[in-house]
């Protein structure tokens, strides 16, 4: 990483168009129904594509439902998604046929997406659905493994995870762009491409206006696909014994796609990633209520454990928690203190690390809107800025970034350009 920034670029510039053809829906949807979502998920899905959807089609105001297409298990609603990542659906899909959804869509991940295929229910669904003139979409996998496999492209755009084109049946009409609508469906490419797909969702059921309206306060990349910059400062290496212990602290009220890209993520790099929880039990209620998790251990279990990285997601309520948490407090100070690195995005720098000291002497940046309650906010422009030992971020819509900035501390460039190509973010 060079002292200053490290910027990831985009080779094809063709990959960054947008193709829209059509629009479900006018104006902001101010005084409407709420509109109704599905959400299917299933053993293996991608955790990013399927929180990134629900949390923005939520924000706009749809009722979003996530439901399990997996077989009833003793597990009950829980969905063991890709990457270790536990999911509680809201309920399954087969108690939902007969109902109408203004949207249907599938995030993928393998085998999410050859588990969704399989759902009878679901594919009946869908297909009704389509045949209603209703709006559908994929994502990653599932416009290739799912969607063409049952006959909903035919004649259609579309794109998908890139290594999956070639499984588009010959009726496609294959796109290599990172969203791509086409008539009543949209469909995109991967865990980077899907706050873009999920605004595209949104525009096409409310309008731009509201797309734009839900998308600011995200503070997604300026140009998306094309580069990113970490702000360096103090640069200091980030030294671990082995395979790097991380541990993300998690509670009620986080914002769900920031944890989701830093367990998912670290997780891909190679990290032996903890979630441990600061409630009383492993289920986590999140900000938007769509994607409930089921952290691995509890605060207590976590302290006894060592930790080469410890990391707290944002949300204000979470990181109020995270605050008023007296051993999860002491346990980050003696971290510090140790010159150990540790990081926070959005509300967790300035509502936890900042009324704690743990900002002291540092530069660190945080949700826009909490920036002034910083001592220090001359780093508060940066998306990802990190002081040494520390790093902080901004919003949901730079989590990727600051969760591949911390994969290229623990691990280097390489692994960091790798992972990010992977998951289509450049």
């Amino acid at each position: 990483m060079a002292a200053a920034s490290s910027v990831l670029r985009c080779a094809a510039a063709a990959s960054r168009r947008l193709l829209l053809s059509r629009s479900f829906g006018s104006g902001s949807g101010g005084g409407e129904t709420a509109k109704r979502v599905l959400v299917p998920v299933a053993a293996g899905t991608e955790p990013i594509e399927a929180a990134a959807t629900a949390d923005v089609l939520n924000r706009a105001g749809a009722r979003v439902t996530v439901a399990t297409a997996d077989p009833v298990r003793d597990e009950g609603l829980v969905v063991e998604a890709a990457y270790g990542v536990k999911l509680v659906a809201d309920g399954r899909v087969a108690d939902l046929e007969g109902e109408a959804f203004d949207l249907i869509a599938l995030p993928g991940g393998m085998p999410g997406s050859v588990n969704l295929r399989d759902c009878k229910v679901l594919e009946k669904m869908v297909k009704k659905h389509a045949e209603n003139g209703g709006l559908y979409g994929a994502i990653c996998a599932a416009p290739a493994v799912t969607l063409a496999y049952w006959g909903m492209l035919k004649g259609l755009k579309a794109t998908c995870y890139p290594s999956f084109m070639e499984k588009f049946t010959a009726e496609v009409i294959p796109v290599n762009s990172r969203v791509v609508v086409d008539r009543n469906v949209v469909t995109s490419q991967g865990p980077g491409t899907a706050i873009e797909f999920a605004l595209a969702l949104v525009e096409q059921l409310y309008g731009k206006e509201k797309m734009e309206e839900v998308a600011g306060p995200l503070h997604v990349r300026p140009q998306h696909g094309a580069e990113y910059t970490i702000e360096e400062l103090n640069s200091v290496e980030w030294k671990c014994s082995g395979t790097p212990q991380v541990l993300v602290s998690v509670a009620n009220g986080l914002e769900e796609m920031e944890a989701l890209n830093l367990i998912d993520i670290l997780r891909r790099a190679g990290a032996n990633v903890t979630v441990a929880s600061v409630e009383d039990k492993l289920q986590i209620v999140t900000r938007r209520h769509k994607f409930n998790l089921i952290a691995d251990v509890m605060l207590d279990e976590a302290i006894k454990m060592q930790f080469d990285f410890i990391v707290m997601p944002g949300g204000l309520q979470g990181a109020q928690k995270f605050s008023s948490t007296k051993k999860l407090v002491d346990l980050l100070k003696k971290h510090a203190e140790s010159n150990k690195p540790y990081g926070a995005i959005c509300a967790s720098p300035a509502h936890f690390l900042e009324p704690h000291g743990l900002l002291k002497g540092k530069k660190a940046t945080a949700f826009p809107p909490m920036s002034h309650l910083l001592t220090d906010q001359s780093a508060c422009k940066h998306r990802v800025a990190i002081d040494g030992n520390l790093i902080t971020s901004r919003a949901p819509g730079t989590a990727t970034e600051f969760a591949l900035a911390i994969v290229e501390k623990l691990f280097g460039q390489e692994k960091a350009v790798s992972i990010a190509k992977e998951l289509i973010f450049i």
